[in-house]
């Protein structure tokens, strides 16, 4: 994702955890904070340690851009968001992160309506 669709600033990052409303599943939490002047949408991903290794913490940060991507016409312009993986999100493959990532994404009220099903 390019550099403007990202939430990089630690202050961003603590704006949105302090100020926004989070729902979770079993895999992910999600934080969102509505910034209605804004023309797309901006998100964040932490991966912690608690994750494993390196190379586990790369490939969880893989499957949530990779899927996020793919979900990108769908979400909505007008929200900071973060995306925080828990420890068992390193078990999933890619179409199972997926699938978990649009299930938070949609409890959190982040997707459109044409992509529920």
């Amino acid at each position: 994702m390019r550099k403007s669709y990202r939430v990089k600033k630690e202050a961003d990052f603590q704006k949105v955890f302090e100020l926004g409303d989070s729902k979770a599943n079993r895999n992910y939490v999600i934080y969102r904070m509505d910034k209605p002047e804004q023309k797309h949408f901006r998100v964040g991903i932490s991966v912690g340690k608690k994750i494993g290794n390196a190379v586990h913490r790369n490939q969880v940060k893989r499957h949530i851009r990779q899927s996020l991507q793919e979900l990108k016409p769908m979400l909505k312009s007008d929200v900071d968001f973060l995306v925080i993986a828990r420890p068992h999100a390193d078990t999933l493959d890619q179409a199972a992160a997926k699938q978990n990532l649009v299930h938070a994404l949609t409890l959190a009220g982040l997707l459109t309506d044409e992509v529920r099903e």
